[in-house]
Order: C-alpha cells, then sequence, then structure tokens
C-alpha cells in the first residue's frame, strides 16, 4: 500500500464548487543515504571527435522524417582527457516517491505533472471526497479506464490507491534545474557534474553506450506509449547498465546536470552552436519520448550533450544524484 500522506499546500481543484482544500505539512525526515555506486577515481577520454552527417540534421531523410534541430557532434568535440576524484552517483534516477518526501517535508514547489494527473493528492483526501466528486476526480484527472459510475467508493479508492503505487517507482519529472539542485541538496548530494555523469555512463572503457560500442534498441524503453507518462519505473532494463553499474543513463529519461552549456577546452569556435554560456544548462541521456527519434542511435550516446533553460520541466526530463567520496 502507498504511504499515506497530507497534503502540502492548499490545493485548488476543479470540482462543481471550486472548492480550495488545505492540508497540513508533514514532519521532515531524511532519506537513507543508499542506491549510490562508486565511481573510482582516474581520467576518462570525454566528448567525440565524430564528423557531423549533415543530411540526418538539415533536412529530413528516410533515417529522419522530421529532421534535428541542431547538428548532431558538433558539441561533442574534441574529445578531451578529463581527471576526476572519486564520486558517487545514485544508481537509478530520482523517483516520484523520493520526491515526494522531499515535498511533503519541505513544502517545496510540486511538479506540474503531479498536479495534473493526481499524484499529489493523498489517499485521505482522495477519500474524504463526496462520491459524485470521486468519480469526477477518477475519470478526469486519475483517467482511470473504468465506468466510475457503476463503482462504489471503495472500489475506486482501491483502484486509485494501485495506480499511485505504481506511479511511486516511475522517474520524477517536470522539474526544473533548480527543483532537481534543491532536492539533491536536501538529500545530502548534490547535481552530477557534466563530466562525471559522461564518465559513469562510459564506464571504465570508454564506451558508445553504457553496456558497450554496438547499439541495440532491445537494452532500452524505446517506444514510448504513454504520452502522460513515456517512461519505466526506474531500473527496469536492466540491459541499460554501466560497467559502474548505474541504470538508465541511455533512455528512460533525459537528466539535468549541474553544468552551464558551454564548449569544450579546445573547441573551435562555431556560429552554428547556439546557447554557449550561462543561458541553458546541459542535460544528459536519451529519452523514451523521443518518437520518431527512438530507432536513432545517435540519441542515446553517452557522450551527447543536449540543453535546456533551466526553468524548463519537460514530461521527460528528470535527474539523479552525486555525492562526493570521502
Amino acid at each position: 500500500m502507498r504511504i499515506n500522506y497530507l497534503l502540502a499546500a492548499i490545493l485548488f481543484l476543479g470540482l462543481s464548487g471550486g472548492a480550495a482544500c488545505a492540508a497540513e505539512v508533514a514532519a521532515p525526515t531524511q532519506p537513507a543515504d543508499d542506491g549510490m555506486v562508486l565511481i573510482p577515481a582516474g581520467e576518462f577520454s570525454m566528448g567525440s571527435n565524430k564528423e557531423e552527417n549533415a543530411a540526418m540534421w538539415r533536412q529530413a531523410n528516410a533515417l529522419n522524417p522530421y529532421g534535428f534541430n541542431e547538428q548532431l557532434y558538433i558539441n561533442e568535440r574534441p574529445a578531451h582527457k578529463v581527471n576526476l576524484p572519486a564520486y558517487f552517483m545514485d544508481k537509478y534516477e530520482v523517483t516520484n516517491g523520493q520526491y515526494f518526501d522531499f515535498w511533503r517535508a519541505t513544502g517545496h514547489r510540486p511538479p506540474d505533472s503531479w498536479v495534473s494527473n493526481g499524484y499529489n493528492l493523498s489517499n485521505e483526501f482522495l477519500a474524504d471526497l463526496p462520491l459524485e466528486h470521486l468519480r469526477n476526480m477518477a475519470s478526469d484527472r486519475f483517467k482511470l479506464d473504468r465506468d466510475v459510475n457503476q463503482m462504489t467508493r471503495e472500489a475506486i479508492l482501491a483502484e486509485l490507491d494501485k495506480m499511485q503505487t505504481a506511479r511511486d517507482a516511475l522517474p520524477v519529472t517536470t522539474v526544473t534545474w533548480s527543483d532537481a539542485n534543491d532536492y539533491c541538496e536536501w538529500a545530502g548530494k548534490r547535481l552530477p557534474s557534466e563530466a562525471e555523469w559522461e564518465k559513469a555512463a562510459r564506464g571504465p572503457e570508454g564506451f558508445e553506450y553504457p553496456w558497450g560500442n554496438q547499439w541495440d534498441p532491445k537494452k532500452i524503453n524505446a517506444m514510448a506509449e504513454d504520452s502522460d507518462a513515456p517512461y519505466s519505473p526506474s531500473g527496469s532494463f536492466p540491459g541499460d547498465k554501466s560497467a559502474y553499474g548505474v541504470y538508465d543513463l541511455a533512455a528512460n529519461v533525459s537528466e539535468w546536470v549541474a553544468d552551464w552549456y558551454d564548449a569544450y577546452p579546445g573547441a573551435t569556435p562555431d556560429p552554428a552552436i547556439r546557447y554557449y554560456g550561462k543561458a541553458h544548462r546541459v542535460v544528459r541521456g536519451g529519452m523514451t519520448s523521443s518518437g520518431h527519434y527512438d530507432s536513432l542511435s545517435v540519441i542515446f550516446r553517452a557522450a551527447r550533450r543536449m540543453h535546456q533553460r533551466p526553468d524548463t520541466a519537460l514530461i521527460d526530463l528528470g535527474f539523479r544524484c552525486a555525492k562526493d567520496a570521502k
């Protein structure tokens, strides 16, 4: 059963009366410092010297029917050596359940997706709703695929509890860079640097993908069917595991990292590259919801760099934390 928590803020719901419902914030708790793997100190090769495939990003073609907005490899160059001290990395992406503990302890703004899909509503709150409102909530917000008008209160609550429990294990998304950073700090950790993320993904042999150098779409969840949750519970695909034991670095959700998006040391200036400087934060990792890009191996490479404005919150963008080894 999903643990029942009270709401952390006043929730304005689209009920027939338009009433606002208030609740208390639970007492703070700190998460256990587990679920991390040690990445040993040492040097690795970061980035790549791959040449662009102009046909893939300039215009649509058979492999890429919609075209890429940016060149594929230009921001990865040049490949360069980086020496990192030992550090810990979360084995899995931060889940809804973990972020829920942070939210209830701090009163932090909930992710946008929770407000729209009902994850932020406690079992106690749902149980107190008039039956008509509960049925509307189950149908409209939770998208329960049942004839709720023929269901009892107890049956509806049992189905919603199952849905909430299943959502606990999904990676948290629709969080901004600051949201992710705040969570990691609360947990006694930090966001990983871009270099730490890539080293954890490439392993000691510097693989192209977390599992090796050969593309294998069967190792990841590459086909998204649910647009509201286009990913899997963290760690669902054992093939998508790096040599260091870190999961979901090729796919599932893409992830915020600590760095501002900028050129690598020694990079040749290129006017085709936009947003360098303190404008966008780096995003790493492929995403399950990449739609028509799902079959393109370039999306899921460990060296691939993406970027977003720090205030961006996307349904396929989450994060994990790191920590200094002492």
